[in-house]
């Protein structure tokens, strides 16, 4: 799972968007010549809660909305992410220790853009799960359609046709973002930027992976096994710790915003430091800790045998899609 930030600028109506002036800047101000490799597009769709229809059924609204969201990547095939507020029942739970905790020279970006959500002591009120893409198509559905009027369909964004180039140590994914609902009108530009260098975080995900396929199950990843070189030889699991990965986190951050600040695109809204991100490598670090100290083949399966049609690698993009969702609520 490669780190990521993600960078948008909006767009007045009836005006052309910033990605022509991106794209290049992207060839003049960087000393590495960007190859472009390919396209890339997605979608999302923002669903938001109701008043109650009701009236007294509940003594008060609550004061913070809750949003259920829906994006899809066409460079992670395998699934669909879908992001959730809690339940009204577990908001007064305590949350659970966010996943990376900026240093605070971190927590804006140099110059150009401002953070969207800047990670915090605390962690999300969201809940983020991955299901097979028909799967995530299917219980839209069924929310627009079924669970009416208690969920509003509040917009769809779609990126048809971005670019994707190589430069250097990063990858950088760029495109224009169009709502096609309720009303078609272009927001702005989308520009993600993956570092694709030496990396823990990487090497933790490529690990767990392998450990969990087993050596006689094949099938392909949503990022291949060549496609990333961490760069980092991990035999031994047990000095590594959380601390160890938040700061992995913060310091990439602070290459993707140096890169970023390269380009000289003003007025961007940043999202890379998110709540929660890099849950999931911490729970792939437990896991192969828990491997290492019991010499198991591979983790735990989570109740069922591994199939080698089965998603490879759930979690593949969890923090990307935190960073996408972050942007695109648009404050709604």
């Amino acid at each position: 799972m490669p780190i990521t930030g993600v960078f948008f600028i909006p767009a007045n109506p009836n005006a052309s968007t910033a990605l022509t002036a991106i794209t290049e800047r992207l060839h003049s101000a960087v000393t590495e010549e960007p190859v472009a490799i390919g396209r890339w597009a997605l979608e999302h769709k923002l669903m938001r809660d109701t008043p109650s229809c009701v009236p007294g059924s509940r003594p008060q609204r609550q004061a913070q909305p809750r949003y259920m969201q829906f994006l899809s990547l066409s460079y992670y095939p395998n699934h669909g992410f879908i992001y959730t507020s809690h339940s009204p029942e577990k908001t007064g739970h305590n949350p659970v220790p966010n996943a990376a905790t900026p240093q605070p020279g971190l927590t804006s970006a140099s110059g150009s853009a401002t953070p969207s959500n800047a990670a915090g002591a605390g962690g999300s009120d969201m809940v983020m799960t991955t299901v097979p893409l028909p799967s995530s198509g299917a219980l839209f559905k069924h929310f627009v359609y079924a669970c009416q009027p208690f969920w509003c369909h509040r917009h769809t964004v779609a990126v048809p046709g971005g670019m994707v180039y190589d430069v250097g140590d990063f990858r950088v994914r760029i495109g224009d973002v169009r709502q096609t609902q309720p009303a078609a009108r272009v927001r702005g530009t989308v520009v993600e930027i993956e570092y694709r260098g030496p990396s823990l975080v990487t090497s933790i995900s490529a690990q767990y992976v392998q450990s969990k396929r087993g050596l006689n199950l094949g099938g392909a990843t949503d990022v291949s096994d060549n496609d990333h070189d961490s760069g980092i030889d991990l035999e031994l699991f047990g000095s590594i710790e959380d601390a160890d990965i938040d700061a992995e986190y913060s310091a990439t951050a602070a290459l993707i915003r140096e890169f970023w600040a390269k380009l000289g695109i003003e007025g961007a809204r940043e999202a890379i430091l998110v709540p929660d991100v890099g849950r999931e490598v911490k729970e792939q670090l437990k896991k192969l800790k828990l491997q290492e100290n019991k010499e198991q083949t591979a983790p735990r399966n989570e109740g069922h045998a591994l199939q080698q049609d089965d998603d490879p690698d759930p979690d593949a993009g969890t923090d990307l899609a935190r960073q996408f969702m972050e942007i695109f609520r648009f404050n709604r």
